[in-house]
């Protein structure tokens, strides 16, 4: 990197160990941490509304860069960023690669700057997600992207931040970050859905099975499902609240929301939580007795798979809790609870998935709360 490039990359790493250290602990009653797990209910429940604020806001942007993409000469992308930013990138793979009829990876940031640095040429497109514009790695891998000749598309919800002022076009998402990160990450999701149905329309539309009337439907299926779902994963939540370990497992499209809904539990609880793709699973002991595990398994190619790891929840002696397709009911007898979600295109999927991801963490969050409030009334350790 020359000089300039390098004071940036001082300039945002300072940034970001200065948020790190403002994070809050992991005391059952911290304060800090209540105030933001309480701020993300209403946020999750604004995604609707952030969906198509970010659509209309970037309406402009993304007619103009399907159409350059579309004509481009890209042989390869690499969808980059980190924590949920890396999960939306995941999300948004498949209807990317159908769009484009190019390979399109996911990387982490880091992996990304350091190790695939190598592979970027002047043919590729570099897509960084980051939701502040300043995550250290993810503007340092725009940096390498850059200085290799790629197309640098930045996504995030700040305008001149450093991310947005390295690339070459900008695409901004209008959502709030308040409590921990819900609608950022889907209105960044559905942008990058939204471009690649216009990609695929530029490219002829039947070659991608990517429909923009299905598109528009996604913001009021969006509501519908944390409308219907809010309540009974707030029952989930306080039936397991007493545990310490969350198991989140998934396949294909829907896989990133596996890694949300780990993280979420991560940030709203105290406790662990590890996201296992449906073939890993089985490959290990992965599930301990009375561990829950959260299953999100749309019908599709994945879901037999699932349907295997549902029966060895309940062989290793653990809980499940599904999340499937409306009238899918082949999981039926393996689980606690099933949650229905509508049928969609599979590259949408991870759209409507991510929701009770997110709900999850959130209602844990709340549960334990109110269990560390009632031991700390009654003189017991939370």
């Amino acid at each position: 990197m020359n000089e300039r490039q390098k004071s940036v990359i001082a300039r945002v790493t300072a940034a970001e160990r200065a948020g790190i250290l403002a994070l809050p602990s992991d005391d059952p009653l911290d304060p800090r941490r209540r105030r933001r797990v309480e701020a993300t209910h209403g946020e999750m429940l604004g995604q609707p509304e952030a969906i198509e604020r970010t659509w209309a806001d970037n309406l402009t942007e993304l007619d103009k860069l399907a159409t350059q993409l579309a004509a481009a000469d890209i042989n390869r992308a690499f969808l980059v960023g980190a924590g949920d930013s890396l999960a939306v990138m995941i999300a948004a793979r498949r209807a990317l690669e159908l769009a484009l009829g190019v390979p399109c990876e996911p990387v982490q940031s880091l992996e990304f700057a350091y190790y695939q640095w190598h592979l970027v040429n002047d043919r590729s497109l570099v897509i960084a997600l980051s939701s502040s514009g300043e995550t250290t790695r993810t503007v340092e891998a725009a940096l390498v992207a850059q200085h290799a000749g790629a197309t640098t598309v930045a996504i995030t919800n700040t305008p001149g931040s450093s991310l947005a002022t390295e690339c070459q076009q900008t695409l901004l998402v209008r959502a709030t970050r308040v409590g921990w990160p819900t609608q950022s990450s889907t209105a960044a999701l559905a942008l990058l859905l939204d471009l690649a149905v216009r990609i695929g329309t530029a490219n002829g539309l039947s070659q991608t099975g990517l429909g923009a009337t299905d598109l528009a439907a996604l913001p009021e299926l969006v509501a519908d499902v944390l409308t219907e779902l809010d309540h009974p994963i707030a029952e989930i939540a306080a039936t397991e609240s007493a545990q310490s370990m969350y198991l989140f497992s998934a396949g294909g499209p829907t896989w990133p929301a596996a890694i949300v809904g780990a993280a979420k539990v991560k940030e709203c609880t105290p406790d662990h939580a590890v996201e296992i793709q449906v073939e890993e699973y089985h490959h290990y002991n992965s599930q301990k007795a009375d561990e829950p595990l959260f299953l999100l398994a749309p019908t599709g190619p994945s879901l037999p798979r699932a349907m295997d790891t549902g029966r060895d929840a309940k062989r290793f002696g653990g809980r499940l809790y599904v999340c499937t397709t409306v009238n899918e009911h082949r999981l039926d007898d393996h689980a606690e609870r099933t949650l229905y979600l509508p049928a969609v295109d599979e590259a949408f999927a991870p759209l409507l998935y991510l929701l009770p991801a997110q709900l999850i963490g959130y209602h844990l969050g709340m549960a334990k709360f109110a269990d560390a409030e009632s031991a700390a009334s009654k003189g017991k350790p939370s």
